[in-house]
């Protein structure tokens, strides 16, 4: 992670020789970026490689606390204008007072169908399913050996339709999805480490995120410039929330974290870091450091693998 923090200055000194991007996450004039902690409303070619988070784990039913580690790649693929697939794994590294344990979590593929795009009112939304594919990780580090099936629908609005008396409100945006995961199976059996059975229950769950977004960009070009230059005028300072709720099976608290951060847009890639803080003692563990690099695909080869298949 250190050697990351220290490429950031140069990626941005890289990345600002690259004018704004043109083709990826737009409805209207308004640029969507595309969010780290959540999951964003539009189908586009795209890879996060890598998006590395850090944070301090809470003891739990499921291991010794300790300090965790995710670094995680994530392709999005095209096959026509408004439907794409995913793929997505994490590598994780967790060190505790046991010792260190590595290993891939689940291996996650997904599909989006964007069936709304309204320039006028800057507004997008999509419905799409995710599969984490049980057995597809390392034990050691947490996986599990059922599948979980996350049907969502993903949703964005841009506020640039407001009248000319709410000017400043215009660069702000929202995005956010509602998912209901639904495991493969009720419930595991497992041995504790006295030697007994014991049983696992696996609930329903209720999954919600959400981004607040305050484009600079947008501001500039359709609102009033401000006088921001490179690489100031890219930026986007974001607050996202990402909360999920069992809803059966025993049940159980609200819980997530809320990341404020802050995104740089350029024509090919993006850069992102947020802060990883929990919203509740449900959550457990400390805070942490959530960034990504993010290359848009659509714009890097546009006549090429960035294209739609169809």
């Amino acid at each position: 992670m250190k050697r990351f923090i220290r490429c950031v200055p140069a990626l941005l000194a890289i990345a600002a020789l690259h004018p704004a991007a043109q083709a990826h996450g737009f409805a209207g004039k308004r640029f969507f970026p595309a969010t780290l902690a959540t999951d964003d409303p539009f189908v586009a070619d795209e890879l996060a490689l890598p998006t590395v988070s850090r944070r301090t784990l809470a003891a739990g039913d499921e291991g010794a606390g300790g300090q965790q580690t995710a670094v995680s790649m994530d392709f999005a693929k095209r096959i026509t204008d408004n439907f794409g697939l995913e793929v997505g794994g994490t590598w994780l590294r967790m060190k505790s007072a046991e010792g260190v344990q590595r290993g891939f979590d689940n291996w996650g593929v997904g599909a989006k169908y964007q069936f709304l795009l309204d320039e006028a009112h800057e507004s997008i939304a999509s419905v799409g399913v995710d599969w984490d594919i049980g057995r597809s990780g390392s034990k050691s580090i947490g996986a599990e050996d059922f599948s979980t099936f996350t049907p969502a629908i993903f949703a964005g609005k841009g506020f640039g339709d407001l009248p000319d008396s709410m000017q400043y409100l215009k660069p702000l945006a929202i995005t956010g999805s509602v998912g209901i995961g639904i495991p493969s199976r009720a419930s595991s059996g497992t041995i504790d480490d006295d030697g007994e059975p014991s049983i696992e229950r696996h609930p329903h769950t209720l999954g919600v995120g959400l981004a607040i977004e305050y484009s600079v960009p947008y501001l500039q070009s359709f609102v009033k410039d401000v006088g921001l230059r490179e690489p100031f005028n890219r930026l986007v300072p974001v607050i996202e929330l990402d909360m999920e709720k069992p809803l059966d099976r025993g049940g159980g608290r609200w819980t997530g974290t809320v990341n404020p951060g802050l995104l740089w847009a350029g024509r090919y890639i993006q850069l992102g870091i947020e802060a990883v803080i929990p919203v509740n003692s449900a959550t457990g563990g400390g805070t942490g450091v959530l960034m990504q690099l993010h290359f848009f695909l659509d714009d890097i080869f546009p006549h090429g693998m960035g294209r739609p298949l169809a």
